[in-house]
């Protein structure tokens, strides 16, 4: 069997072009040894050499692979006619979980959008069994919501552009560090493989595959988002998209989505269990969210309720007005109307912090 998995590898690597016309000739043929044996021509002496090599780093740091033609293969992604051959995974994954929900968007969201992304993903969780959270580790939208599923307590999966012998971007390496122990890495890519630009678009058609729902947050009129969105609809998986306003650059991606019917508009958890049918955990009421709420607030509120949210003992308004650089009479205006609407509490001596 391990000769059988060096000739896997081998043949994915060295025809990274034209993995269709290797699919085909495995389900002729019956396993890559037997490939190889007709079709020699397919694979060099190098390419064996590097599988081999490989094998030996996937041995050695308890690599997980998939093979497309294995059971335990995800089989969402299996119904996908471009799906990778083979698959490298690092952690604990679950490719198979009851309720997996692809989240996307944006690398510079705003506020808002940071915000509204986080408590979807808390909204969910604590609501949908069995749920997985996957995204791509990319800034903005992607890394937001895996530390939300981390906040949560919820497998989350990231879906690299790269192999598994390094983390892109390298800040966001603690967050790919903490998934392990719930959820993982995914990629198709073997080691020494660059984020090249072309491999992030590659690695949205496993971030679509493999979900039940794709949700964009936030996107510009152009975008990877979008393409995993389109990639998304062309594998029938539903897909929904949170609105902005009418001239927000960020949103534009997402209004174009809805009102091409391409995505279903959402506005909380809610939206989308109803929409895909799913029971809730028992005993658990459907809740308002504090999406509604957060629709409500200015980008002025969200960036003081997001940083008193990071300081559990509170904040001191001068610390507010010194993190937020606005005028104080700003910060202590906003903080008034955010107690009025029962999001932040006012302490003594000044100091100010998130509601229960």
């Amino acid at each position: 069997m391990r000769e059988e998995w060096v000739n896997r590898i081998a043949l994915t690597w060295a025809n990274k072009t034209r993995l269709r016309g290797i699919r085909h000739a495995l389900e002729v043929c019956g396993s890559a040894t037997e490939v190889i044996k007709q079709h020699g021509e397919l694979v060099s002496h190098e390419a064996l050499d590097f599988a081999r090599k490989e094998l030996e780093f996937i041995e050695k740091h308890n690599i997980q692979m998939y093979y497309f033609r294995d059971e335990n293969y995800p089989y969402r992604l299996a119904h996908c006619v471009d799906a990778p051959l083979l698959l490298y995974a690092k952690g604990h994954v679950d490719v198979n979980s009851k309720h997996i929900v692809s989240v996307v968007g944006t690398r510079m969201p705003s506020e808002r959008g940071k915000d509204w992304c986080r408590q979807l993903v808390l909204d969910l969780a604590a609501q949908v069994p069995d749920l997985t959270i996957v995204s791509g580790l990319a800034y903005g939208i992607d890394v937001v919501a895996h530390r939300a599923a981390l906040e949560a307590g919820i497998p989350t999966i990231i879906i690299p552009a790269h192999g598994l012998d390094r983390i892109y971007p390298a800040v966001h390496r603690n967050v790919a560090v903490q998934s392990l122990d719930k959820g993982g890495i995914l990629t198709e890519y073997t080691c020494g493989t660059e984020p090249e630009r072309f491999n992030f678009v590659a690695r949205n058609r496993i971030v679509a595959g493999m979900a039940d729902a794709v949700v964009v947050v936030e996107s510009k009129q152009k975008g990877g988002s979008l393409i995993t969105a389109d990639m998304a609809v062309d594998y029938g998986r539903d897909v929904f998209a949170l609105p902005g306003r009418v001239g927000d650059l960020c949103s534009a991606g997402c209004n174009d989505l809805i009102k091409r019917n391409k995505a279903q508009l959402i506005e909380c958890a809610e939206d989308l269990i109803a929409a895909m049918q799913w029971e809730v955990k028992p005993n658990q009421p459907v809740q308002t969210s504090m999406l509604e709420l957060v629709c409500e607030l200015t980008d002025q509120q969200l960036q003081l309720v997001n940083l008193l949210r990071e300081a559990e003992e509170g904040l001191h308004i001068n610390q507010l007005v010194m993190e937020t650089q606005l005028a104080y009479n700003v910060v202590s205006s906003e903080l008034v109307m955010l107690e009025l609407q029962d999001v932040v509490k006012s302490m003594p001596g000044g100091m100010w912090r998130v509601k229960k």
